[in-house]
């Protein structure tokens, strides 16, 4: 049989159809099982946990301390990254600055307070990085704007709204590089009214910061989410960030309040491009998708299940172990659980047990919560897992909070556990 002629027409057609495919097969590609990884998954469950003293105490002096008046004396976020040179950089969102007025005994004012040289409301701003020396103690905050008016570290966007900064990782520039910097993931939020009083999410940025001196190089879009019309299904993505191998994955949630939870999802991307959008990918469900709007949940909220906006996920050997609140009826804001798989994106097992962290005694302690679990694996002991949580003020309906967020210097700190993670087989 005779073929038909190869015309340069034909090889080009051919070409673009096998490029097409490769392009395909590159996208549209299962999660590779690691066998060694499988193998050593096990289940895990929350078995225990003590306080961790140490660091809570470190994180009060240094809010306590007035040597000077433009730094941190309380936050919530709470993430942290280990930097090369051995210092820790810790990320904060809604911050407040200026002193703590703390009385000379206890006898009719038992409680310290935030205030301003000349006694009003301190300054509150949307971000902030406060700088750890290797021993673990705090030594400087940095912010944006200037020394009369310090603003946040990282801007506002333009036409409004916030950015709050959630997980980072030390990583080469570009792949291959050896120049490092830190990549941080911000959730660019808008103002809302409602339901969506503490911002309607708009999208993921990525910031770049040079090493050593952590100055702000750029920030940079990745999975803007403002073209959905229904703010409850837009996923910001950092709420934790696992490197594994040559990738980074980003775990996200959406906000649905018609639920108690929402829902987690996953994307990876290469290291050394986590601020390049082209190179982010999705799960689906069954593959990697470079279209955000194509994700579907690798954890959904449903009942007891769910994550929340705020969690966090470790790699415990060959287990993956996510930690969030636990949304059991009654829990409220006051307990956390956990779930675990053998791959990042499931499929997530639990919840696996339960932990109720203390709380400060306020004068309200009835509306004190505890949000936001961060793990902190840079900082493992035999002792534990060390685990961060944050401690608001949240009354009744149309209550503002500052006042009595202000008015008692053990709310709006980071306090830490020390957890422990018990296998439980296959």
């Amino acid at each position: 049989m005779r073929h038909p002629p190869i015309t340069r027409s034909t090889l080009a057609a051919a070409l673009l159809v096998l490029l097409l495919l490769a392009v395909a097969a590159a996208v549209l590609v299962p999660t590779p099982q690691p066998g060694a990884d499988l193998a050593a998954c096990t289940g895990r469950t929350l078995t225990s946990w003590t306080v961790d003293p140490a660091t809570t105490a470190a994180f009060a002096r240094y809010g306590d301390d007035n040597t000077r008046t433009d730094d941190w004396t309380g936050g919530d976020g709470t993430h942290s990254v280990r930097l090369p040179d051995g210092r820790t950089l810790w990320l904060f969102s809604d911050t407040f600055l200026d002193r703590v007025h703390m009385p000379p005994n206890s006898q009719g004012a038992p409680y310290s307070w935030r205030t301003t040289d000349t006694g009003g409301t301190p300054s509150l701003r949307h971000n902030s990085l406060v700088v750890t020396n290797s021993s673990g103690t705090p030594e400087r905050t940095l912010t944006g704007g200037t020394p009369a008016l310090p603003g946040p570290f990282f801007p506002d966007p333009p036409g409004g709204g916030w950015r709050w900064p959630v997980h980072a990782t030390v990583e080469p520039r570009a792949p291959g590089s050896a120049d490092r910097v830190v990549r941080v993931l911000l959730w660019n939020r808008v103002p809302g009214t409602g339901p969506w009083a503490f911002g309607i999410p708009h999208g993921t940025d990525v910031a770049t910061l040079s090493l050593p001196d952590l100055r702000l190089e750029s920030i940079t879009p990745v999975a803007d989410q403002s073209a959905l019309a229904d703010p409850a299904r837009r996923v910001l993505y950092g709420a934790a960030l696992v490197r594994d191998g040559d990738w980074n994955y980003a775990f996200g949630s959406d906000e649905p309040h018609s639920s108690p939870a929402g829902s987690g999802y996953l994307a990876r991307v290469p290291v050394g491009r986590l601020a390049d959008g082209a190179a982010w990918r999705y799960w689906d469900g069954t593959h990697w998708h470079p279209d955000a709007g194509k994700a579907t949940p690798v954890l959904r909220g449903s009942g007891r299940r769910g994550v929340g906006s705020a969690f966090t996920v470790v790699r415990d050997a060959g287990t993956w172990v996510l930690l969030a609140m636990d949304n059991a009826a009654g829990a409220g804001l006051r307990t956390i659980t956990g779930y675990w798989a053998c791959t990042p994106h499931g499929p997530w097992r639990g919840p696996i047990g339960r932990i109720t962290p203390p709380r400060p005694a306020g004068p309200d302690p009835a509306h004190v919560v505890v949000y936001n679990p961060q793990a902190h694996p840079e900082f493992t002991t035999p002792a534990g897992l060390l685990l961060s949580y944050d401690v608001n003020w949240l009354g009744p309906p149309g209550t503002p909070p500052d006042p009595i967020v202000n008015g008692d210097v053990e709310l709006y700190r980071p306090r830490f556990l020390r957890i422990r993670l018990t296998p439980t087989g296959p």
